[in-house]
């Protein structure tokens, strides 16, 4: 049996009883470590578990699946994933891959970003798409998510944006050299994504948002040192968040007043905020 064991989003105790019993007794235990992480390392998951977990990084995952996929038709093989198991499209393509090898799969639901987001007092069925920005570079600066935002903006929805992170990554240099050397890891912050978003609306110039527009800023959610900042995007340039992992939320207009209420609690400035409010958000529910 492959056992997709999802990890919640903070430390070592956020598993469930169920998964941990699973990782106690399968055969292998293998940590997705790429599309996102926890807030310990794998040597403080191992004194967790007691056991010792095997790092599974984007090329083992997307390329060598079979290493983890072997003999699981007859033993148990975890597979450890960071919030919730389905929360990205390459662990479909693992449990087809053991589908057609005639591997049993489970699954194993923990809280993700998806469902934690909710902290931030927003209402969880106002929210339309969910969108990612990407760490831009010089000659690189992708706008998609643009046309998904407007388009939950159009229906007055929240939007969730998941921000890049980049663990074991090649520079074009040593890609094109064929050097399996890595770059350090590096995890955006609230504040690129608010620069990087603004720097798109003044290209694209549609007036899905701008830089008055409210979000809220969230680091490290469903851990002890969770942060929330409320604010406009411009505002939001200059904050720091602190360590990662980093989302940011833009707010549609059909805000709910008890929403506001909730979030108020997080601005950077009240007195900006409750203009910002009374300007492009009040009575549009």
């Amino acid at each position: 049996m492959l056992y997709l064991v999802g990890l919640g989003l903070a430390d070592e105790t956020d598993i469930t009883v169920k998964g941990l019993n699973i990782v106690k007794t399968a055969a292998r235990v293998y940590l997705e470590a790429y599309t996102s992480i926890l807030l310990v390392n794998r040597e403080t998951l191992e004194a967790y578990y007691g056991r010792s977990v095997i790092i599974a990084d984007r090329e083992m995952v997307e390329s060598s699946s079979d290493q983890i996929l072997a003999e699981a038709d007859t033993s148990d093989v975890a597979f450890l994933v960071v919030g919730d198991p389905f929360g990205a499209t390459t662990h479909t393509d693992l449990v087809l891959r053991a589908r057609e090898l005639n591997i049993p799969v489970r699954n194993i639901p923990n809280a993700s970003i998806m469902s934690a987001i909710g902290s931030t007092g927003l209402q969880l069925y106002n929210f339309g798409q969910t969108v990612s920005m990407v760490f831009f570079t010089d000659s690189w600066k992708p706008s998609s998510f643009y046309d998904r935002i407007k388009e939950n903006r159009d229906i007055g929805l929240h939007t969730l944006v998941l921000l890049d992170i980049k663990i074991k990554e090649q520079s074009l240099e040593n890609l094109a050299r064929g050097k399996k050397i890595f770059e350090p890891p590096r995890y955006m912050t609230v504040s690129q994504c608010a620069e990087q978003m603004i720097e798109i609306e003044g290209q694209r110039a549609e007036g899905v948002y701008g830089p008055d527009s409210l979000a809220i800023g969230v680091a490290r959610i469903g851990a002890e040192t969770q942060r929330m900042k409320v604010g406009s995007l411009q505002q939001l340039t200059g904050v720091d968040m602190g360590s990662p992992l980093h989302s940011l939320v833009l707010l549609g207009k059909r805000t709910h007043d008890l929403e506001r209420d909730f979030i108020r609690e997080f601005a950077v400035d009240a007195d900006v905020f409750d203009s910002i409010w009374k300007r492009d958000y009040a009575g549009k529910q």
